[in-house]
C-alpha cells in the first residue's frame, strides 16, 4: 500500500473528530503500518523475549485511540504524538504490573560483557524514564511534550513544532534542555 499523504490523513482525522465514523474506517489502514513501526521502535528498547508483541501494542493503542472522546485532532503529527504517548503508557503499565522486576525474579545469568551492554531490567528503566518525564512535565510541560513527540513519537523537529505551535528553533532548544535535565535526574535516581 502506498504511503498516504499527510494531508489525506489530516483530512480523515478532522472528519473523524467531527463525528464521521466512516472516516475512522478509512483512516485505520492508512496509519496501521506507521503505528507498527512506532510499536517496533518501542519494543526494540525492551528486553529480549518481551511478551508484548508489536501487533498487540498497536491494537491496544488503537482501542484507546478510538475511545478518545472530545479530542479534536489537529493533524497527522498530533495523531502520532498521541499514539506514541499511549504506547509508552501501555508499556509502562505493563512494566509496573510485573512485580518480578522489582524482586529480581526470572533473571537470566549473563556474562559481564552482556551486562555492560544491556540493561538487566529495561522495564524498570522505562518506568524510571516515565517517572522522570512526569516530573519534567510538572516543571516544564512543553519540554516534556517535545520529548514525547520526538523520542517516543518519532516526529521531526518541524512536525513537533507544528503540533506544539512553536518555532522549530524553540523545539530544538527545548529538546536540548530536556535531554540534559532528564539525564541528570535519571542519574540522580540511579545513584540512590
Amino acid at each position: 500500500m502506498p504511503t498516504p499523504s499527510p494531508q489525506e490523513v489530516t483530512r480523515l482525522l478532522l472528519a473523524w473528530s467531527q463525528g464521521e465514523h466512516g472516516a475512522l474506517e478509512q483512516l485505520a489502514p492508512l496509519v496501521y503500518e506507521e503505528l507498527r513501526r512506532l510499536a517496533k521502535r518501542y519494543l526494540a528498547r525492551e528486553r529480549p523475549g518481551h511478551t508484548l508483541q508489536a501487533t498487540a501494542l498497536v491494537h491496544e493503542a488503537y482501542l484507546r485511540l478510538v475511545d478518545t472522546r472530545g479530542l479534536r485532532w489537529q493533524n497527522r503529527a498530533h495523531f502520532f504524538g498521541v499514539a506514541a504517548r499511549l504506547m509508552r503508557q501501555i508499556l509502562v503499565d505493563w512494566a509496573r504490573s510485573r512485580p518480578h522486576l522489582k524482586r529480581g525474579g526470572q533473571e537470566q545469568q549473563v556474562s559481564l560483557e552482556e551486562a555492560l551492554t544491556l540493561s538487566r531490567e529495561p522495564g524498570r528503566d522505562l518506568v524510571a524514564l516515565d517517572d522522570t518525564l512526569r516530573a519534567l512535565a510538572v516543571v516544564a510541560p512543553r519540554k516534556s511534550q517535545v520529548v514525547e513527540l520526538r523520542f517516543f513519537g518519532g516526529l521531526s523537529v518541524a512536525e513537533t513544532a507544528e503540533v506544539l505551535q512553536v518555532s522549530p528553533d524553540t523545539v530544538l532548544r527545548d529538546w536540548r534542555l530536556a535531554k540534559v535535565w532528564l539525564l541528570r535526574e535519571m542519574k540522580k535516581g540511579s545513584d540512590k
